[in-house]
């Protein structure tokens, strides 16, 4: 262990059995004894019967299996898993004398690596539209099999709200922009560690003064405005200062020459994707975001039929604003030093402002640096009017909220049906905090397939008993500041996030887009967020992303679609050194986990289902053993 580190964390702080590790292993030798002693007096016992007969074969019969007091030895890739007593045990499971594959480290250089946004294989795929920053996942003969390691001297995070301002060195060895970003003070290198002020590119006075600027142009203190998006987001400086606003953003930025941007704003412990507005449809539900924002973002909003803007228009909410600053804005004064022509950023202006109109959107202001448009709250009287444009035209019928590998198209995504202008489509929901426990629209008007208001209910109160369970087992997930960034790996409804929205931390909510019901949509409305995904493919985040992973009958939904030991080594590569894993599974299923995560070189046990001991369900305690490169690889730039 390093120095520099918090104490070792153990998977559980509080076993069922209420015994610690060493005495279980007492407790297994006198186990152990007891039932070899057992075994002989029965067998004993059994040849003294003086009419002892043979079963005939068509009889059912029961045999005891003795413990073993043989282990096999050690190879270099394989280990006995006879460790730990846990629940296994007591279901048939073999434990005894079973090897166990394990997976070695992957070379130094793989410890930034992104699978779907590797560089070398972007560089097949065409630039036009950025498409070869999109999502491009390796082939199933491709998948590594090692566990991706950490830089040398990689720390533990800073505590929130400390890790806003402050990353380790160790953690994200770039300067680049430090040198690159200097005078914008984005980055500052300080030692040991990088210092974030606070600014951007468009907000030299700090993201704190320039989010206060646009709260003096729409409110941003009602809970009117709870989800964001911030599309090019740099190191998230904007979603960063928002959260003391309760506002949430998504920020993502593609993985390009600042190759550590997504990375910063993960390690600050702010949301953050990989990702990129290119041909594909960003990987949300439409009516998601309350708001949406560009700051010199270099996105082309006017050009290729504004299609960019029509994606925007999807996920933002009916009466959604979109803020934009930077190049056009306030040209006028800007021209020189951005070193183009009036001319050119006139016309540029020019297109923007065709788009946003044939969107319907209704422009607010454009004061200073910033303009603001808003989406309207319903289609009804859109493209009616001669104000409105005649392109692009509604698109056909289709589901609006399908995005994982959708093509964008140049049609404006149509709103649901309402019966009157005041009216808003979808359903209108509550200012935060209000909207977390209310039933979504989406639930309420039975648009989401089997999920009914009784079902959503019930799970509120559902969850709120299993994280109270939770909290019994791992105290550490009661301990404020030990978790920030978590991953929810099949969210259902968010109550998972929900049940822990008081505490200093966030949660990635995802909806596997092989799940029974899309209900990412629904999740937004609670005012939390999320992404859609394939767990048969990696994440588009960076190695070491998450504190805490939570996975929820997972492996029952990739059962006959993927391999289990990929699953677990996407979850070991996004799951930082000493991260935490809560996984919810059949106990056939996590008596297999179980041993690949033995494997992985994490220390891991089986605990009882909240309701008891005879429900078929349990649950698998894990953490991630602190390791990192050694000594003498490559330290980065």
């Amino acid at each position: 262990m390093a120095g520099q580190t918090p104490p070792y964390y153990t998977p559980t702080t509080k076993p069922t059995t209420a015994v610690t590790t060493n005495l279980l292993r007492k407790d297994n030798v006198v186990l152990a004894c007891l039932v070899i002693f057992l075994c002989s007096f029965f067998y004993l016992f059994g040849t003294w019967q003086p009419h002892a007969t043979t079963t005939p074969s068509s009889t059912l019969t029961t045999t005891i299996n003795c413990p073993s007091t043989t282990t096999n030895t050690n190879t270099a890739t394989e280990t006995n898993s006879n460790k730990h007593l846990d629940f296994t045990t007591h279901h048939s499971a073999t434990v005894n004398d079973v090897v166990i594959k394990t997976y070695p480290p992957c070379p130094n250089n793989f410890s930034e690596y992104t699978p779907c946004q590797d560089q070398k294989r972007s560089l097949k795929f065409p630039r036009d539209r950025l498409i070869y920053r999109e999502r491009h996942c390796p082939e199933k003969h491709e998948l590594l099999k090692c566990r991706v390691p950490a830089p040398y001297g990689y720390k533990n995070p800073f505590k929130w709200p400390d890790s806003r301002d402050l990353v380790w060195y160790a953690n994200v060895p770039h300067k680049d922009l430090t040198v690159e970003k200097a005078v914008q003070n984005w980055i500052r290198f300080e030692g040991d560690r990088f210092r974030f002020p606070g600014g951007g590119t468009m907000f030299p006075n700090g993201a704190d003064a320039y989010i206060d600027d646009i709260g003096k142009l729409i409110n941003l203190n009602d809970g009117s405005i709870r989800t964001a998006i911030d599309t090019g987001c740099g190191v998230a400086s904007w979603g960063a200062y928002l959260l003391s606003r309760n506002i949430m953003a998504m920020s993502f930025a593609p993985r390009d020459t600042h190759e550590a941007q997504v990375q910063f704003a993960l390690e600050r412990g702010v949301p953050a994707l990989i990702g990129v507005i290119a041909s594909k449809r960003l990987p949300y539900p439409s009516r998601a975001f309350d708001m949406a924002h560009c700051s010199r973002c270099l996105i082309q909003w006017g050009q290729y039929d504004g299609v960019y803007l029509i994606e925007v228009d999807r996920v933002l909410r009916p009466g959604g604003y979109w803020i934009l600053s930077g190049p056009p804005i306030n040209w006028e004064n800007h021209w020189r030093g951005w070193e183009r022509t009036q001319e050119d950023l006139n016309e540029e202006q020019t297109q923007i402002e065709k788009v946003a109109k044939s969107l319907c959107w209704k422009k607010l202001v454009q004061k200073g640096d910033l303009a603001i448009w808003q989406k309207p709250i319903n289609h009804l009287d859109c493209k009616t009017g001669p104000k409105f444009t005649q392109t692009p035209t509604f698109c056909p019928v289709q589901n609006p909220d399908s995005a994982w590998y959708t093509d964008i198209e140049t049609c404006l995504t149509r709103l649901p049906e309402v019966s009157n202008e005041e009216e808003v489509a979808g359903g209108a929901i509550a200012n935060w905090p209000k909207r977390l426990d209310m039933v979504p629209p989406r639930v309420s008007s039975g648009s989401i397939d089997g999920v009914t208001p009784e079902i959503f209910q019930k799970d509120v109160i559902l969850w709120k008993k299993r994280i109270s369970y939770y909290k019994t087992v791992n105290s550490q997930l009661g301990q404020p500041g030990r978790y920030r960034n978590l991953l929810d790996m099949n969210a259902f409804l968010g109550g998972f996030a929900a049940s822990l929205v008081e505490d200093p931390l966030w949660v990635m909510n995802i909806v596997p887009v092989e799940a029974k019901a899309d209900t990412l949509g629904a999740i937004y409305e609670r005012g939390l967020i999320g992404t859609y995904q394939s767990w048969c493919e990696a994440m588009s985040t960076y190695p070491r992303t998450y504190d805490l992973i939570h996975a929820d009958s997972v492996f029952t939904l990739y059962k006959d679609r993927c391999e289990m030991e990929d699953i677990m080594l996407e979850m070991d590569r996004i799951l930082r050194p000493e991260g935490s894993v809560i996984i919810r599974d059949d106990v056939d299923l996590l008596v297999k986990i179980k041993k690949i995560a033995e494997g992985l070189n994490w220390e891991s046990q089986i605990v009882d289902h909240e309701d008891g001991p005879l429900v078929r369900e349990k649950l698998l305690f894990a953490v991630k053993l602190y390791w990192t490169a050694p000594a003498d690889s490559d330290q980065g730039s």
